[in-house]
């Protein structure tokens, strides 16, 4: 046992005495190397000045703005985490009119995807509810609606015409069906 002591520790002492060495010719070497070897990444290209801010892609307006109006997210303001009331079931229907000559001929181009729908229907189930009880907002993507016993507040899938639609009360079902009419803007494109 001590022969391999005694063998480990020489070893020991010897690579110890290697590596000294080798440090030694590192700070040898560092010494004599160029201006251009110690530069790095940050050094290509022209020097910022000290007295330029900060680059005008990201300068907010007024100094004194925390966010931009683009950067909050539309229906943000209805959200009210202390309301009690709970959100109804609801179903998102996106809707396209189809003729025969679409169906047997494929004619138009129509395929059976989002991007051929013209129009978005929700059906909001309101259990207990009146239809002189229910406060709908619509804009260009969020729904707010507001009864005594409910709220829901939708972020639309698709941005929709905010005063083109109509809205229909179904008593006997209980059930709210608003039909609203999509923002198509690439559609001169996508349908010819």
């Amino acid at each position: 046992m001590e022969c391999l002591g005694v063998s480990s520790a020489q070893s020991l002492q010897a690579l110890s005495a290697l590596l000294s060495t080798q440090q030694d010719d590192d700070d040898e070497d560092c010494k004599n190397v160029t201006a251009c070897a110690r530069l790095g990444p940050g050094h290509i290209g022209p020097q910022p000045r000290k007295d330029e801010e900060a680059s005008t892609a990201y300068m907010k307006k007024n100094h004194k703005d925390i966010w931009s109006e683009e950067e909050v997210a539309e229906g943000s303001q209805y959200d009210d985490l202390a309301d009690p009331r709970p959100q109804p079931e609801y179903e998102i229907i996106l809707k396209q009119s189809v003729g025969t000559e679409d169906l047997f001929l494929g004619l138009s181009r129509k395929d059976p995807s989002s991007m051929c729908c013209e129009a978005m229907l929700v059906k909001i189930k309101l259990p207990d509810t009146k239809a002189t009880d229910v406060v709908l907002d619509i804009k260009e993507k969020f729904l707010d609606l507001r009864t005594p016993k409910y709220k829901l507040g939708l972020h639309l899938p698709h941005p929709v015409h905010s005063h083109e639609g109509k809205a229909q009360f179904f008593s006997e079902r209980e059930e709210l069906e608003v039909t609203m009419l999509m923002k198509r803007p690439m559609d001169f494109i996508n349908m010819q």
